[in-house]
Formats: structure tokens, C-alpha cells, sequence
């Protein structure tokens, strides 16, 4: 089973030739399944919702779950963030803020960490904690994956406020529940981590941003694709595809794999063919 993991693309702030580029790769790499984990829209604009799920439908047939973010509920138009906040995602992206995609092997598990009251930060109360935790003891699948905005760990010092509230114990519980890997954006910086409180270790997997001009420090738009094998011992194969502006497409830049062991997961530096 193969996941494609992206995030913030920030419609309203989008290339045009940085969405074909990514419709392309995603067509021609076929996931089973993308995972969208928040800020589909800059500000939350009913045009930039339709920009978005034009996108979205354009990927088809491959199932998308998506997620909301920060910037997809409406920042200037105070009566709508507290009357009906989430109007416009619900419309045009999803009609569920905690959706579940369930395959034969792998299961994914959407936590909505946004917070009407909080403009930037996301928050995961203890009430929520619990049920994603319980969500996750009774999946039958083999690999359990956990996606939400706002990332549960952070590897620059400039990032530890942009963490989810409660990202610890969030992380503590849902591991000890069983997921294997996480999901996150909102700090638009892509990396992969092998983390946890415990004994145990997940697998934390952060995305770039997509398809926006919004880019950190220069980086590329970038998205990650996750392949799940079961045979002969449990793995993840990861991958960071980066958009190649000369080139005008994506490319493999950096890949990990992570194996199952009596600590939990172990992750390694991968192969990175040359020209993929």
C-alpha cells in the first residue's frame, strides 16, 4: 500500500505550474491514498475552496483525505469564525473535521487540531486525546497512521510554539495505543523522525508546503509518498519528492526506511536513485 502525504498548499497563493508539476507526479506515482493535513486555503475564501477542490478532483481516482488548518478558518470575518467556522471546508473539501480511511492494511486516523480561539496554534484536549486513542486500540490493521495540522514534534528550536498543545501527551498515548507513524504540516519544513516519550518509537513525518509561493527558507514545494510492506517483518519506505523548478517537475530527494523492532521503529537513511 502506497500513501501520498502533502500539505499546506495555501490555495490563493498557489503556482499554477507547481500544481500541474504535482498533478502529474501524483497520477504517475498512483497512491492508494493522499493525505491532505491542513491550510488548503490561504484565508478561507469560498474561490480559493473551489481552487482547491478543482485540484482535488483532478487527482481522481485516487481517494484524498483531508484536513483542516489554521488559515482554513476565516480570519477577518469574526462572525463566520465563531458562527460557523468550518462552513466553507465542510462545502467544498470535507464534510467530516475528523475523517478515517480504512484499507486492508493501514489505517488512517484524521485528528482535526485547529482551535476557533486560537488564530495560529493548535490545541488537542484531553477528551480528544483519549478518543483518537481508543479509535486506534480497535483498528485491526497492521500499520496505524495518525494525520493532523499541527505538528507533535518539532527539530528547530524556532518551532517549539508552533507544536500542538498537549503534543506530548498526545504523542505518548497514541503511540501506546499503537500508531506507527504521524502525519503533520504547518510549519511548512519537511522532515522524518523517528521519535517518542517512551520506550517505544514512532515514525513522525512532516510536510512542506505543496503547490504555494509561501516556501520556507527557499526550499522547494515538496510532498512525501509512504509505501507499507508487511512481508518478512514490517517497514516503511519513505520518500521527499521536491519540485525541481528547471526541470519543472518532482524529483526523490531524500528517503528513509523505517523497520519494526522490539523498541518500536528504527529509521534509517534509504537509497535515493538517481534521476527518480
Amino acid at each position: 500500500m502506497r500513501l501520498a502525504h502533502l500539505s499546506d498548499p495555501h490555495f490563493g497563493t498557489e503556482e499554477a505550474t507547481v500544481c500541474r508539476a504535482l498533478r502529474e507526479d501524483l497520477l504517475h506515482q498512483s497512491p492508494d491514498l493522499v493525505v491532505l493535513t491542513g491550510d488548503v486555503t490561504q484565508r478561507a475564501r469560498s474561490a480559493q475552496f473551489r481552487a482547491a477542490r478543482a485540484f482535488l478532483d483532478s487527482l481522481a481516482p485516487i481517494p484524498v483525505l483531508a484536513l483542516p488548518g489554521n488559515h482554513d478558518l476565516p480570519l477577518f470575518d469574526l462572525f463566520t469564525r465563531f458562527s460557523a467556522p468550518y462552513r466553507g471546508y465542510r462545502r467544498h473539501i470535507c464534510a467530516s473535521l475528523e475523517p478515517l480511511w480504512s484499507g486492508p492494511q493501514v489505517a488512517v486516523v484524521g485528528v482535526n487540531s485547529t482551535r476557533v480561539l486560537r488564530h495560529k496554534h493548535g490545541a488537542l484536549p484531553a477528551e480528544l486525546i483519549a478518543h483518537v486513542a481508543q479509535q486506534l486500540v480497535r483498528l485491526p490493521q497492521s500499520f496505524k497512521v495518525v494525520a493532523l495540522h499541527h505538528p507533535l514534534v518539532v527539530v528547530e528550536r524556532r518551532d517549539w510554539r508552533n507544536r500542538a498543545r498537549a503534543a506530548e501527551a498526545a504523542l505518548a498515548a497514541w503511540i501506546d495505543a499503537g500508531a506507527d507513524l504521524f502525519l503533520g504540516g504547518h510549519i511548512h519544513l519537511p522532515y522524518c523522525v523517528a521519535a517518542g516519550p517512551g520506550p517505544r518509537q514512532a515514525v513522525v513525518l512532516q510536510a512542506g508546503t505543496a503547490v504555494s509561493t509561501r516556501r520556507r527558507g527557499g526550499r522547494p514545494n515538496s510532498y512525501s509518498l509512504v509505501r507499507f510492506a508487511s512481508e518478512g517483518g514490517r517497514t516503511m519506505d519513505i520518500v521527499q519528492r521536491d519540485h525541481d523548478r528547471q526541470g519543472d517537475r518532482f524529483t526523490t530527494r531524500a528517503a528513509w526506511r523505517a523497520n519494526l523492532t522490539d523498541t518500536g521503529w528504527l529509521l534509517a537513511p534509504g537509497s535515493v536513485a538517481p534521476g527518480a
